[in-house]
């Protein structure tokens, strides 16, 4: 069966499609094999400044500890995002007038529900294409959602989103892709607009583009967030070495790292490290090297940017994007925003 040809229009009302759920694995051998991480730990791991990029943390483990981190008194934007979401599904739903909901970085899709029960009492509701590298989570959350909400047409697309947006297939209805959860944060100034750049090139005169954004606050707040009191986002932070001791054979002790994160207000953003505790050198036999660490070396692992309404403009309309709607919580702590091709 031709998938993209077959998921080109919406069914016809009231008339279920003859296949509720696709799934459609574009996932190159590349991120099957681990060579990805071996590629980008090596250039990591040998660079002058040590970084790592953020995607790593997520196996089964971080999964579970991000999930904890969400629920924290300190870590705010997970419920701040899910309000205003409650609060303005309704209204983000007529502005963009969406058939086809196209969520990068679905998960389980847990945010994303209230978007698809406010299309659905629109009744413009047709397809969801969840976005996601994991095939398990995805077939889970395709037949929770075709329980849900009857009719409804799941094409699950199982890609790394950053590396193969351009995989994903043409569609006939009206589109709204959805960044949630602050991710567009993780990436720097260059990466973002070059991100951006390539959805906007991918928006027809009829698609929106909705993404969740933390905002610019006091510094003791967002550090907070950050390094929690019960230690919980350190473990996470630290688990990225776990992984690669598993996948690459590397020796790194956990307990020769501290957490360390800071708000660093030139470039309005949180930058999350690593820090050496002594003078090391650690055996990654994976990728065939010795990593050497000085006592107080710090590599990081991940940035997460903060914006306010104007520098979030500049961004899309560096990215070839123009700024619709901007919806945020009263504490003015989180934002939604929904943007179209300029």
């Amino acid at each position: 069966m031709d998938v993209e040809r077959a998921a080109a229009a919406p069914p016809p009302e009231n008339e279920a499609p003859p296949e509720q759920i696709q799934i459609e694995d574009r996932l190159e051998d590349a991120a099957r094999d681990g060579s990805d991480l071996r590629r980008d730990a090596l250039a990591g791991l040998t660079a002058e400044f040590k970084q790592l990029p953020p995607k790593y943390f997520y196996d089964e483990l971080g999964s579970e500890l991000f999930e904890q981190i969400t629920e924290l008194p300190e870590y705010y934007p997970t419920r701040v995002e899910r309000s205003i979401l409650a609060e303005q599904a309704e209204a983000i739903v007529a502005a963009a007038d969406p058939q086809c909901l196209i969520e990068l970085g679905s998960g389980s899709a847990s945010k994303t529900r209230v978007l698809l029960s406010a299309m659905h009492a629109a009744g413009s509701l047709h397809t969801y294409v969840p976005v996601d590298i994991s095939e398990e989570i995805t077939r889970a959350t395709a037949n929770e959602l075709i329980a849900e909400y009857p009719g409804l047409r799941v094409h699950g697309v199982l890609c790394d989103f950053e590396n193969h947006l351009e995989r994903l297939p043409a569609w006939g209805q009206r589109r709204m892709f959805a960044f949630l959860g602050g991710t567009i944060g993780n990436f720097d100034r260059p990466r973002r607009i070059a991100f951006l750049s390539r959805i906007a090139s991918l928006l027809g005169p009829m698609d929106t583009l909705l993404v969740g954004t933390d905002l610019v606050k006091d510094k003791a707040r967002l550090e907070a967030a950050y390094d929690d009191s019960a230690g919980v986002t350190a473990r996470f932070n630290k688990n990225v070495l776990t992984v690669l001791n598993r996948e690459l054979d590397a020796d790194f002790d956990l307990d020769a790292f501290e957490h360390y994160a800071f708000y660093d207000a030139e470039h309005e953003r949180i930058d999350i490290r690593l820090r050496s505790l002594s003078d090391q050198l650690v055996p990654v036999r994976g990728l065939g090297i010795e990593v050497p660490f000085a006592a107080g070396e710090e590599m990081r692992t991940e940035l997460s940017c903060k914006f306010t309404r104007s520098s979030l403009e500049r961004s899309y309309s560096e990215a070839g994007l123009e700024l619709v709607e901007f919806w945020t919580d009263p504490d003015e702590q989180f934002a939604l925003s929904l943007a179209r091709g300029a």
